[in-house]
């Protein structure tokens, strides 16, 4: 049936999906007829850059300077809690399908980390309606053509991308709509159908000759690629298969053979990982110096780049992390120590010899992670020394006691024993302590301070660790254990660490991997989402996120330290319930959705 005009012109800007005549005739800005835009070659490649808007900066770049999804994750916890607006809704529970603080973050520093609904899917519309005209349109020359079609396949891929990671189902919209569609037959596809259709765009866009592999000209920063497009397909069926999302089915053989194409090219097409350090003065020359140089130099665009590891990275976005996400305002001119990493995190950091500290399969004896229930098979992890002869990747991410930095040129040892210089602190107004006993460091230029004010990286959305990480899950979900071991021992290589024993179950191997994730992405807004695709949809997050620890430190007489797990809260942290594993559709146009379809389409709980 058709719709009354009133009911579709609410639906479709809800959606950002307009696109009647007068709409489809008149550039993005409204101020210019369509027909002017694509009779100039100049205008036409302004339109597609319309269709990279809207791509979140991330990182730090979050309202309140603050790293908000690690902070909603079990990996951190903020001193912002009282008073950085997110995450005092986020920790208090106080989210709606109305207002929700992840979805709908206050914008004020222009990271775009916000309105993750009507941006992407504006974003789709504007990639969709590119993708129908470029072939009328007039280009400086016919190979432009190709290429730009391309681009605009790969970030409509992106941004369904982004709908998966936050709503799960979503439409799929192959074309701009008409303005008198029957919008009542209007779906939510699987993720599978979704992730299907992301590995179309992304295959359409890898047959063009003319869309380049790698970025080689700095003018080009951030414009899409091959090597994009194949991380975007690999993620997409990654998703697919996870628990959360695969109702039911097993796709991971699927997963895997997308995953295991995408690597096999990347690596034939001149990705590699960053092994070596290229600034042994910064990073020094220990085995994970060149893991802490890539996440904290943008990755630079040359025929013969220092970092073939990075696949994607935005173009803007980069802070002073040192000045609001570091070591605090117990150092001179600093603001804020933000986020810092959780004992959950410290405590997922092997020991030098390659055994996990906990047992995996359950790492802790009580809900609140105050037992820690010790991996038998480790020998050389001392609780009263638990600093010791750990995987080094641990010192590249978090500053703990006896920690030593350089800061304003001269050496500084952290001190976060009760007394001591960097001390934790309880006091949720206190936003110069950490909440944890630990400081963050991972996006942090080692020597970056008051007087070497350097910016951290813009953010790395896709790097070959984290593809080949995507390979090595999957090849292990679908029974590939050989490949999947050797994947993960690639990445953990890397950074000094030995490799995973042979002869591994697959579900010892499965939590390997996982736990592998976890620490090599650390920081990189992965753990928020792996722990809810790892979910069955009738799951939640009690188990990781309700309870999170830090570690209280007593310096005794001797010059010895006692060390106690303490709760940094006294009620559970919010964002743990099962509603918490999918974000909620914004409330009225759930709403106005199901009005017109006679569906449900708001996520479970909301």
């Amino acid at each position: 049936m058709k719709l009354n005009k009133f009911l579709i012109t609410i639906l479709t800007l809800l959606l950002f999906f307009t696109s009647c005549a007068d709409v489809l005739n008149m550039a993005p800005d409204g101020n210019m007829q369509m027909e002017d835009v694509l009779s100039d070659p100049d205008k036409v490649e302004a339109l597609l850059n319309t269709c990279y808007n809207n791509i979140p900066q991330k990182g730090y770049s979050y309202w309140f300077f603050e790293s908000l999804v690690v902070a909603a994750s079990d990996d951190g916890y903020t001193s912002d809690e009282a008073q950085g607006v997110p995450t005092t809704g986020l920790y208090s529970d106080n989210n709606s399908a109305g207002n929700h603080h992840l979805r709908d973050a206050h914008d004020g520093h222009g990271g775009g980390n916000t309105g993750y609904w009507n941006r992407s899917w504006e974003q789709i519309r504007l990639c969709s309606q590119f993708i129908e005209l470029i072939d009328q349109a007039a280009v400086n020359k016919e190979t432009d053509r190709g290429r730009f079609k391309a681009e605009a396949r790969v970030l409509r891929a992106f941004f369904y991308m982004e709908l998966i990671k936050w709503f799960g189902k979503v439409p799929v919209l192959e074309s701009t709509i008409p303005f008198d569609a029957d919008f009542s037959t209007m779906t939510r596809a699987s993720v599978y159908d979704v992730a299907k259709f992301i590995v179309a765009d992304c295959d359409a866009a890898l047959a063009e000759p003319n869309l380049p592999w790698r970025i080689d000209n700095p003018n080009d920063a951030m414009r899409v690629t091959k090597a994009l497009a194949l991380a975007l397909k690999t993620k997409a069926m990654l998703f697919a298969a996870s628990p959360l999302h695969n109702e039911g089915q097993n796709h991971w053989e699927e997963a895997y053979t997308t995953a295991k194409d995408a690597v096999t090219r990347l690596k034939a097409n001149g990705y590699e990982l960053f092994t070596k350090t290229t600034q042994p003065a910064v990073y020094g020359d220990g085995p994970a110096a060149a893991f802490r140089q890539l996440v904290t130099q943008n990755a630079d665009y040359s025929a013969t780049p220092r970092d073939k590891e990075t696949i994607f990275q935005v173009r803007s976005g980069s802070v002073f992390v040192w000045h609001i996400g570091y070591i605090g305002s117990n150092m001179a001119n600093t603001y804020k120590c933000g986020t810092s990493p959780t004992q959950e995190l410290v405590d997922a950091f092997e020991t030098i010899d390659g055994q996990p500290v906990l047992n995996l399969a359950k790492p802790y004896h009580d809900e609140k992670h105050l037992e820690p229930n010790y991996n038998t098979a480790n020998t050389v992890y001392d609780p009263n020394n638990p600093y010791a002869n750990r995987d080094p990747r641990l010192y590249q991410t978090v500053l703990m006691n006896g920690s030593v930095i350089q800061f304003d040129s001269k050496p500084v040892t952290i001190e976060t024993y009760i007394g001591g210089a960097h001390q934790l602190s309880f006091d949720v107004t206190n936003r110069g302590s950490s909440r944890t006993g630990y400081y963050h460091c991972k996006m942090v230029t080692p020597g970056a301070s008051g007087n070497n004010q350097i910016n951290n990286s813009n953010w790395k959305y896709y790097r070959l660790g984290e593809t080949i990480l995507d390979f090595a899950e999957a090849a292990a979900e679908a029974g590939h254990l050989e490949e999947a071991r050797s994947a993960a021992n690639e990445v953990r290589a890397r950074s000094g660490m030995p490799n995973l024993p042979s002869g591994l179950s697959q579900q010892e191997l499965i939590l390997r991997i996982r736990n592998e994730r976890r620490v090599e992405l650390a920081w990189e807004e992965q753990r928020y989402f792996d722990l809810r695709r790892w979910q069955k949809p009738d799951g939640d997050l009690s188990e990781t996120c309700k309870w999170l620890t830090a570690m209280v430190i007593t310096k005794n007489g001797d010059g010895t330290f006692s060390y106690k797990r303490q709760s940094i809260t006294n009620n559970p942290r919010g964002g743990w319930q099962n509603r918490d594993l999918l974000l909620p559709l914004p409330l009225n146009e759930a709403a106005t959705l199901e009005s017109v379809t006679g569906q449900k389409w708001q996520n479970p709980g909301w």
